[in-house]
């Protein structure tokens, strides 16, 4: 034998994920490379005196997770020890936040800006208690009184600070909102701490930048964590001038050199797909134009491995906000809007079409955030007008998140091979809540999953970490069982998937959204050994247990990055 195998695995269960979601025992890697899938015989003549060989005793490998949306950086700092953990169950009231931030102001020189991240109404006690209970200033103002604090929620869209923090930014109750932002006010006409969308930006423009070093660190924290995950790609979608005012500019254009010197070192234990982000919410056509030909959207030494694959749009804001633009109006009252420019409906429509077209026309694909059902239409319908007007073969467009996908949307993207990205762990994390915003009937349909396969559409699924943790062990679970984190209750059961069909959206359709199914999510020969080990058997998992289930080894190109077999 000339060659033998790096890597051989027996006696489990090998998912291929191939088109007929095959079921075999064994697998081989040489060099990088699946040489190998069938049974113990097929991979016998492999084994040399190097080979090790792996005995799964009846656990499941199957393709490296392809978490298709998810922000490596600004995930690694929005977690320990780079910023306070304030999601569920680390807090549970706004007491307990207020206590976080007490002992970190404890722990902090004079002055020093306090940050956290992932506080949800949904999960304190006191805004569940009191629905118009809301997180204030006067929350965080009597633990620190000097130092400003700035605690992101989990969804990216709220940012909740104290008055020191309001003084220091030069907001009080005469100060304009940025365009498709907001400043929460109280009865009496005073911010109240809280700012939503653009108006974000305001804080964040008053925090230094993050230095190229913090970068550094908190995507290689991001890295260590997604090995243990078994997570071998990710979607960074939006990186980018347009980032530069997101989270310390977390998601700017430094960011991105970041990347590509992880990569040049050596580092870079995950393959990384890239949606640059040309200009934030609220931008013009001629902004987004501008600023999207002066970019420099080249790959880098291994597009395998570092891929820059389109553009990034912000067509509306979420649900939670009131700010997805939606057919029907909201318990309450109002529909939202699409947050570009313009100042009618009519004329915002005009202006995300131009900057799809654009886009487009110079050969990008498009990943476009929008949430609302009337939102996605408009998209939805964009799309198909530039491909008419500006022929390409498999652009590949789709739509990012797509909660309230309609049947009209669906349709439009089957017919034209566009894509929709779907959040999971979001849904598990919001479904309750989310009947307050737009009731019953729409909260149980919101990311519909069963609909959206049914009608041709390719669906992939990604964390959006860090408004969720990039667990795509709960992801399965959900769109299996679709069942809620608050209470367990099923929201839209006429939703669930089969377990295959939840496995190929982080998987085989995830590596359709980056261009690379023909090499990669998997696992037949030929294709790049990106694996994925889970103790147990999945297949035969109750849906319940399957977020439980450890992940025990994770291969990256053949590289074993993360091993607990050993242990």
């Amino acid at each position: 034998m000339d060659t033998y195998a790096d890597l051989v695995f027996v006696g489990g269960r090998v998912l291929t994920v191939d088109a007929e979601f095959s079921v075999a025992s064994a697998l081989a890697v040489t060099g990088g490379t699946i040489s190998a899938v069938g049974g113990r015989d097929d991979v016998a003549p492999l084994v040399g005196p190097a080979t090790r060989v792996v005995d799964l005793r009846g656990a499941t490998l199957l393709p490296g997770i392809n978490d298709s949306h998810l922000h490596g950086c600004a995930f690694g700092m929005a977690t320990p020890p780079l910023s306070l953990d304030l999601g569920h169950p680390a807090v549970t009231s706004l007491a307990d936040v207020a206590g976080a931030v007490r002992d970190a102001v404890g722990r902090a020189p004079a002055g020093q800006w306090i940050t956290g991240h992932g506080w949800d109404t949904g999960y304190l006690d006191e805004c569940l208690s009191d629905p118009a209970r809301l997180p204030s200033r006067h929350d965080l103002d009597a633990v620190s009184p000097d130092h400003p604090v700035v605690l992101y929620s989990f969804s990216g869209h709220a940012t909740w600070v104290n008055s020191r923090a309001l003084e220091l930014i030069g907001v009080d109750r005469h100060t304009v909102a940025p365009p498709g932002g907001a400043i929460v006010a109280d009865a009496a006409g005073e911010p109240t701490g809280l700012l939503h969308e653009g108006a974000q930006a305001l804080v964040q423009n008053a925090l230094p930048p993050l230095s190229r070093q913090e970068r550094t660190d908190a995507i290689r924290s991001t890295l260590a964590t997604l090995a243990r995950l078994g997570v071998t790609s990710y979607t960074e979608p939006g990186l980018g001038p347009g980032g530069d005012g997101i989270m310390r500019g977390a998601l700017g254009e430094e960011t991105l050199d970041v990347y590509r010197e992880l990569l040049a070192g050596g580092e870079l234990t995950a393959r990384v797909g890239v949606l640059v982000l040309p200009t934030g919410m609220a931008g013009t056509a001629e902004e987004f134009a501008r600023a999207l030909d002066a970019l420099d959207t080249s790959h880098g030494t291994d597009p395998r491995r570092l891929a820059v694959h389109g553009v990034k749009i912000f067509g509306d804001g979420i649900v939670p906000n009131k700010t997805a633009w939606m057919h029907e109006p909201y318990v309450g009252g109002g529909c939202g809007s699409l947050c570009v420019g313009g100042e009618t409906d009519a004329e915002r429509i005009a202006e995300i079409g131009a900057m799809i077209r654009h886009a487009h026309a110079r050969g990008h694909q498009l990943g476009v955030h929008v949430t609302g059902d009337r939102a996605i239409d408009a998209v939805a319908d964009a799309f198909a007008e530039a491909a008419a007007g500006h022929p390409r073969p498999d652009a590949r467009h789709y739509v990012i998140h797509g909660d309230f996908l309609t049947a009209h949307s669906m349709k439009v993207l089957a017919a034209h091979g566009f894509g929709v990205n779907m959040n999971p762990t979001i849904k598990w994390t919001v479904a309750d809540m989310e009947e307050e915003f737009v009731g019953a009937g729409r909260s149980a349909y919101a990311w519909p999953y069963r609909d959206a396969i049914d009608a041709g559409v390719r669906v992939a699924s990604g964390s959006d970490a860090p408004v969720t943790h990039p667990d795509w062990r709960q992801g399965v679970a959900t769109m299996v069982l679709r069942e809620s984190k608050a209470t367990g209750r099923v929201s839209g059961p006429e939703q669930r998937i089969g377990l295959a069909e939840a496995i190929r959206t982080y998987t085989i359709d995830a590596a359709w959204q980056d261009f690379a199914d023909d090499w990669k999510g998997s696992l037949e020969p030929g294709k790049v050994a990106d694996l994925c080990v889970v103790d147990g058997d999945l297949l035969a998992a109750d849906p319940h247990d399957i977020p439980r289930m450890p992940v025990v080894l994770t291969v990256v190109d053949g590289r074993v990055v993360h091993d607990t077999l050993r242990d």
